[in-house]
């Protein structure tokens, strides 16, 4: 059901066609929120244009079309942000291999969450160019810029991450009180 919020918030910042969507969806958010295949993205763009809560804003050579939030849109994207959550069903791979570290000896438990911090400093470091490119794009008008929320969410997550990792690693160091 996302995929549907995902392309219409996309719309929201601006009219765009399937080609440039999956684009967005390849260079934004695939790596940090939500990924989507071609293939996947045009029959959610057919369905929601039949349900009329996307409008074909202009059509271009070899079938381009170029779509449009409409209000009806607009309004269900709003409603979907402002709606409290259901528990959701977390599928979460990577949180999932730190639950079962115990299961590793120490030496692969260490690999494991030196990993774990090498990625969240490598991540990090990649949101923060983003965050500055973002940053640079801020105008009186607009202060702050489409996706700058969720980047700095990802700088948290992965400052937070490294941090997790350090405390880990100092804890496997020492041995059990008791």
């Amino acid at each position: 059901m996302s995929l549907r919020y995902a392309v219409l918030g996309l719309l929201a910042e601006r009219p765009a066609s399937g080609y440039e969507l999956a684009q967005m969806f390849e260079q934004s958010l695939q790596r940090w929120a939500w990924y989507a295949r071609h293939s996947q993205i045009y029959p959610e763009l057919n369905k929601l244009a039949e349900e009329g809560v996307i409008t074909v804003a202009e059509e271009g050579a070899r079938g381009r079309r170029t779509y449009a939030l409409a209000d009806s849109g607009r309004a269900e994207l709003r409603e979907w942000l402002l709606k409290t959550p259901e528990t959701p069903v977390v599928r979460d791979e990577s949180t999932l291999r730190l639950f079962l570290l115990p299961t590793l000896d120490t030496a692969d438990r260490r690999r494991l969450v030196e990993y774990a911090r090498a990625e969240a400093e490598q991540l990090g470091a990649e949101i923060e160019v983003i965050i500055e490119r973002l940053d640079g794009w801020r105008t009186p008008e607009r202060p702050i810029t489409f996706g700058r929320l969720a980047a700095e969410y990802g700088r948290l997550a992965y400052q937070a991450q490294r941090e997790w990792a350090d405390w880990a690693l100092e804890r496997m160091d020492k041995p059990a009180r008791g």
